[in-house]
C-alpha cells in the first residue's frame, strides 16, 4: 500500500501552511512605532501656530525657518541670528532640493521680525509656504 505525500506513518496529516500570526504581529507593532515616531521627524522647534484655512504639507525634504515668541529665529533646528539668517538662507535655499520654504511662527512672535524673515525668503528666490495649525471650524 502507498502512503499519500502529506501522511505520517501514524496516519496524521502533515500540515504544509506557513503560521502568519507571528508575523502579522510585527507588522502591527511596526506600524505602531511608525505612526508614534512620525510627527516627531518633522523638523523645526516646537512652536505654538497660529490657526488659519490651510492645506496639507507637500515637500518630501523642505528647508524650515521657524521664530519663537521671543523673535529668535531658527534654521531648521539652529538658533540664528537676523545676519546669520541674511548670509545663510541664499546657500540654504539653493542647496535644498525644492525652493520651497516652511516659515513657521509662534503666534505670539513679533511681527516686524515675522516681515522682515518673509521678504529675505522672496529675495534669495524661495517659494514662501506659510505653516498654520487647520482652523477648527464650529457647527
Amino acid at each position: 500500500m502507498r502512503r499519500r505525500f502529506t501522511e505520517q506513518a501514524d496516519g496524521i496529516g502533515v500540515v504544509a501552511e506557513i503560521n502568519v500570526t507571528s508575523l502579522v504581529d510585527v507588522a502591527f507593532t511596526l506600524l505602531i512605532i511608525f505612526m508614534i515616531t512620525a510627527p516627531i521627524l518633522q523638523g523645526g522647534i516646537e512652536i505654538d501656530l497660529p490657526e488659519a484655512a490651510s492645506g496639507p504639507l507637500s515637500a518630501s525634504d523642505p528647508l524650515i525657518i521657524s521664530i519663537d515668541g521671543d523673535g529668535q529665529i531658527y534654521l531648521d533646528d539652529a538658533p540664528v541670528t537676523y545676519e546669520e539668517f541674511d548670509a545663510a538662507i541664499q546657500p540654504a535655499i539653493e542647496g535644498s532640493d525644492s525652493r520651497i520654504v516652511f516659515f513657521k511662527a509662534d503666534g505670539d512672535s513679533p511681527w516686524r521680525v515675522c516681515v522682515r524673515v518673509m521678504g529675505r525668503i522672496g529675495e534669495a528666490g524661495g517659494e514662501l509656504s506659510v505653516v498654520t495649525v487647520p482652523e477648527r471650524r464650529r457647527p
